[in-house]
Formats: structure tokens, C-alpha cells, sequence
């Protein structure tokens, strides 16, 4: 008699994995594809590089979250969380939130999602304590954005929208640990 592994066990054939990787390369090959037809596309070895890690950095973190747990808010705050962090740290890192992205004070912004990082190794990924980390990393982006407005630039919309993202992942994580 064979053995069926779980649905979600590695090694089995499951399309929205196939779907979510296949999506992963696809934005990873659309610059490529984009510098055969235009020049202002124009990416180097450094920025495919980037892009692997952030992109796959993402997808690995998201398997890891989906084999911690099979509770839908537990995988909905994973990537509510993993979202908020890639975007931050991506745009950060492609045209700066103060400014341009070689201001300094985008350094604040930047170290959010590695506060949030340090907040999920620590929890070790268990939904109650990453409530906690979540609302932690909330709190760093109103800090973040407290420190930036007392230098003198507006990044208001931008710190509640990176807030109400982390605040979402926080509550998620909290329905995960209720509902267990």
C-alpha cells in the first residue's frame, strides 16, 4: 500500500505552489524581456541578483509559512507581512522614499521589515508571538516616520499605509493563534 503525502508536505504536486514560483520568474524575466524592445529598461547583473534574493527570499519565506501552518490567517498574515516588507525594502531600494534612494534617512524605513525579521526568528514563527512581532514592526514604521517628519520631509501617507499593512499582518497572526 502506498502512502499519499499531505497536501501541503514537500515533494507533492501542488498547482498554487507551481503558479506562485512560475510568478516569482515571470517578474524576474520581465525586465530581460522588457530590454529587447526598450531602452529605458536598462538592468545590470547586480539588479537581477537583487531580485532573486527579494523575490525568492519572499517565496521561500511564504513555503515556510504555509508547511508552520495550515490556518488561512496564519498564511494570510505571512503575506500581508512578506508584501509590506518586499515593497518597502524594493522601493527603497529603486527610487527612495525620502528623496532619492542614496538619502540616508531611508535607512529608518529599511530597517522595518528587518525589526519584523528579528520579530518572526524570535517568535519562531508560532501565530501568538508573531501577533506581537507584527504590531512591533508597526510601531517601528510610526517611529520611522515620526524620525523622518522631525527632519523635515512628509512621509505621512506613506508611514500609515506601511502601518496599516503591518497592523493588518499583526491581526491575522492574532486570528490564527484565536482560532487554535
Amino acid at each position: 500500500m502506498t502512502h499519499t503525502p499531505p497536501a501541503d508536505s514537500a515533494g507533492s504536486f501542488n498547482p498554487w505552489r507551481l503558479a506562485g514560483w512560475a510568478a516569482i520568474a515571470g517578474l524576474i524575466a520581465l525586465p530581460a524581456i522588457a530590454m529587447q524592445f526598450t531602452t529605458e529598461v536598462n538592468w545590470g547583473a547586480e539588479d537581477f541578483a537583487f531580485a532573486v534574493v527579494m523575490l525568492g527570499g519572499v517565496g521561500l519565506a511564504f513555503e515556510l509559512a504555509v508547511r508552520a501552518s495550515g490556518s488561512w490567517a496564519y498564511r494570510g498574515g505571512a503575506a500581508v507581512a512578506l508584501g509590506a516588507g518586499l515593497l518597502l525594502l524594493w522601493g527603497n531600494a529603486a527610487v527612495g522614499i525620502v528623496g532619492n534612494e542614496e538619502n540616508d534617512l531611508n535607512m529608518w524605513f529599511n530597517a522595518v521589515p528587518v525589526i519584523a525579521l528579528i520579530g518572526a526568528t524570535v517568535a519562531r514563527l508560532r501565530a501568538s508571538r508573531m501577533a506581537v512581532a507584527m504590531s512591533v514592526a508597526a510601531l517601528a514604521q510610526i517611529a520611522a516616520g515620526v524620525i523622518v517628519q522631525l527632519s523635515g520631509h512628509s512621509t505621512w501617507i506613506f508611514t500609515i499605509v506601511w502601518t496599516v499593512g503591518w497592523t493588518m499582518s499583526a491581526w491575522l497572526f492574532g486570528r490564527a493563534a484565536r482560532d487554535r
